[in-house]
């Protein structure tokens, strides 16, 4: 399973990307979690199970479905989760979103 992180430049999501791939190891799941560039997503969409976008480009959510195309779920990562890099919760979100 992909878990797609977007953001503007694709760093300011890496500490967040890199709490929930510990937590996803801790749990023995089957997850691949990574951050980019917003500008790159129609290049690795094909392979998205879930997009998440960071809160500062909750703007562009409606940019992002046109390019997802209905290929995945995609939603904004809650603005406190995100600050508090409540990992857990936001990989949690994730799965539910995927149906896991």
């Amino acid at each position: 399973m992909n878990i797609y992180l977007v953001c503007n430049a694709g760093m300011s999501t890496s500490i967040l990307v890199r709490k929930m791939q510990e937590a996803a190891a801790k749990d023995n799941l089957d997850v691949h979690i990574e951050a980019f560039s917003v500008e790159i997503l129609d290049e690795k969409v094909d392979a998205a199970d879930v997009v998440l976008l960071g809160p500062q480009i909750r703007h562009m959510l409606n940019d992002v479905r046109k390019v997802v195309a209905e290929k995945c779920p995609v939603d904004v990562i809650d603005m406190r989760d995100y600050g508090m890099i409540r990992c857990d919760k936001v990989l949690a979100r994730a799965l539910k979103m995927a149906g896991k």
